[in-house]
């Protein structure tokens, strides 16, 4: 199965039934977490990473609707409501930045937006043929505001030798020294708080 049959059976798998819970306080800027179905390369993102979380987003209102602007397949603006149901049994997990952020919200929703199109960077690099869901937060944190937020990682710090089949079926080798931010990373960082959890 290619990486592009691998995404369309994430699509396939995501249900319309779980609308926004009432005892989340919404707000721009929000960066969303959650756990995608079951394939080959979403158990190796979070097995790999050690984490329960295999995709994110930033959270936006648009026309008065919440949105996550989210890098699967193309980068692109989801409601907020289809894209918790995407996620394995509805669960998924919402952090903020520190309030040292706050009047920033406004340009990293701005800068997110800049790449909107821009297609899925299914190869983790820091580039700009693609990018991936991770990076799209961390780019426009940094774009807004000069700040980097998370800790860089390479490949080779990951646990990813129980995957290394698939790794090297995507890349042709174990690119070890590839850098990237994954979504882990993000959620450990010093600059955001959990405010909120729904569990499948």
């Amino acid at each position: 199965m290619n990486i592009v049959s691998l995404l369309v059976a994430v699509f396939l798998a995501a249900g319309c039934s779980n609308s926004v819970p009432k005892d989340y306080n919404v707000q721009e800027g929000d960066l969303v977490f959650q756990s995608l179905p079951h394939s080959p390369l979403v158990d190796t993102i979070e097995d790999a990473t050690q984490s329960p979380y295999s995709h994110c987003g930033i959270v936006a209102q648009s026309d008065g609707r919440w949105m996550v602007i989210e890098a699967i397949g193309p980068v692109k603006e989801t409601p907020l409501s289809r894209w918790i149901s995407q996620g394995r049994g509805g669960g998924f997990a919402a952090y903020r930045l520190n309030p040292t952020f706050a009047e920033k919200i406004p340009a990293i929703v701005a800068q997110a937006r800049r790449y909107l199109g821009r297609p899925n960077g299914i190869h983790f690099r820091f580039d700009d043929e693609g990018i991936y869901c991770s990076e799209l937060i961390f780019n426009a944190i940094k774009d807004a505001t000069g700040r980097t937020v998370g800790k860089i990682q390479r490949l080779g710090d990951l646990n990813w030798r129980p995957h290394a089949d698939f790794i090297s079926s995507m890349e042709n080798d174990i690119p070890l020294e590839r850098e990237m931010i994954t979504p882990r990373a993000l959620t450990e960082a010093a600059e955001i708080t959990k405010i909120y959890e729904r569990t499948p």
